[in-house]
């Protein structure tokens, strides 16, 4: 018999995360210096009571394609874990040019507070989702209650690696990310 073990635990809200974020970012900031434009705090964790991984999903974004590496390369020197270089996935209905996916990936040094670090260049389609996504959640609770049971029972399913759950997951968030754009539009929102 095989027993298969989920790579996935989404557990309940903790209201500490924002403040969790806040001695983080101000850590990167350190780190960083003028490579960053800015730090936020974007994902599951950045929506209050949503139900998400404990890990901090950071953005810190850079101004052009090769800060990226800059970056990557001031965290790297600060014992920060770097990934190999990947891509976001295309998102339907979005420019499909593979640059406005590139990022980095970055995670904290050993024996740390778990932390994604998603490099991503200014104005990039990329970065502009990760914050739209955030702030349409933030704005409309009961979409993100909906997202956060999504959350839970994929993370009930047999999945092995959390690439596999991000594959689960990403066209629901596309769904979700899709009317945050005509939201965006008609709210007037902008980063």
């Amino acid at each position: 018999m095989i027993l298969r073990m989920n790579a996935i635990t989404i557990v309940r809200p903790d209201p500490t995360w924002a403040a969790q974020f806040d001695k983080t970012a101000r850590t990167l900031q350190g780190i960083l210096g003028d490579t960053a434009l800015r730090v936020d705090h974007i994902g599951s964790t950045s929506v209050p009571g949503l139900p998400a991984k404990d890990v901090l999903d950071i953005q810190a974004t850079v101004p052009t394609e090769p800060q990226l590496d800059d970056a990557a390369q001031l965290l790297a020197e600060a014992d920060w874990e770097l990934r190999p270089p990947r891509r976001d996935h295309p998102v339907p209905g979005l420019p499909q040019d593979e640059l406005q996916w590139v990022k980095r990936l970055v995670v904290e040094p050993m024996y740390r507070r778990r932390v994604n670090l998603h490099l991503r260049v200014d104005g990039r389609a990329n970065q502009r989702y990760a914050l739209l996504f955030r702030d349409y959640l933030r704005a409309h609770p009961d979409t993100a209650t909906a997202y956060g049971l999504f959350k839970q029972r994929a993370a009930r399913l047999p999945i092995e690696t959390t690439g596999e759950y991000a594959d689960l997951k990403d066209p629901v968030c596309d769904l979700i990310y899709l009317p945050a754009e005509e939201w965006a539009a008609r709210t007037g929102w902008t980063l």
